[in-house]
């Protein structure tokens, strides 16, 4: 894993609201600030904010100056679509993406014409050759749907066979859960990048929310204190912090490939976490 210039990026939401489009151009004017080497764009259940992801995607690339990744997903997505989609994309000179299967809206039975991310990486290899950059996402602690670790192991390298060029990772807050991960990947031959997500702690009950729905483990001794703050807002912050910071020191001093911001469309969180590491712009 060592690597002597992690590569760092941050991830955001596309805005629905006037009032959302200025915040995150002030959050994406101040983490640009920081040189990251790319940021990216999510992509809303069932293809729900597939314009409002298409258009924030170019106006980060165009107007703030950064590499911007688009995610794709295969729900609700058919061939056609996704070949429009990509030969948009390219004609706006974005080359770098987020493949992913992506989470099916409630209620929908059928997935779409593409059953897996795998899928979604052959097509867009073959549609576009080596023009992509292509992320994948990876599951330290095994995606929630998946039926054993093996499996989400086998799942995670039809993916990289299909053409992966690099791995994100949900995120996590036990370092030695993603370090065994990795060792797994060597074992069977998986050696591309796979960088470490990192969800700053702002929000105790959104993030035990958001980490019951995707499998994500809070350690008991974190969830514990947290708890105990209660509504104490600052506290919580500082606990956040001070556990992230601790786990990003730990994941760089091992030489991780980078890390990868989930930042919710909020600069100061990860600029704190940011500071406290000592890094400076990329």
């Amino acid at each position: 894993m060592t690597q002597s210039s992690p590569a760092y990026s941050f991830e955001f939401f596309p805005p629905k609201t006037p009032e959302g489009i200025t915040k995150l151009a002030t959050t994406s004017e101040t983490l640009a600030a920081l040189k990251p080497r790319f940021f990216s764009v999510t992509f809303g259940a069932g293809g729900s904010t597939r314009d409002h992801t298409f258009e924030t995607v170019v106006s980060l690339q165009k107007n703030v100056g950064i590499e911007t990744a688009p995610h794709l997903s295969c729900i609700c997505s058919t061939r056609e679509n996704i070949r429009e989609a990509l030969s948009a994309y390219q004609q706006q000179g974005i080359s770098h993406m987020v493949a992913l299967r992506g989470d099916m809206p409630s209620g929908m039975v059928e997935a779409g014409e593409f059953r897996h991310a795998n899928e979604l990486v052959s097509f867009i290899r073959e549609e576009t050759g080596d023009h992509f950059h292509i992320e994948v996402a990876a599951y330290p602690e095994y995606h929630p749907q998946a039926s054993s670790p093996d499996k989400d192991l086998a799942n995670f390298k039809r993916k990289v066979d299909a053409g992966a060029s690099s791995a994100i990772t949900q995120y996590f807050y036990n370092p030695d859960a993603y370090f065994q991960f990795v060792e797994r990947c060597s074992s069977i031959g998986i050696n591309i990048p796979i960088v470490p997500g990192i969800m700053p702690v702002t929000n105790y009950h959104q993030l035990a929310r958001f980490s019951d729905a995707c499998g994500a483990e809070i350690p008991r001794w974190i969830r514990r204190r947290l708890e105990a703050y209660g509504d104490d807002v600052a506290s919580i912050r500082t606990l956040g912090e001070e556990v992230v910071t601790k786990l990003c020191t730990q994941l760089l001093k091992e030489g991780v490939p980078g890390l990868h911001f989930y930042t919710l469309n909020r600069a100061e969180p990860a600029l704190a976490i940011w500071k406290n590491l000592g890094l400076s712009s990329s």
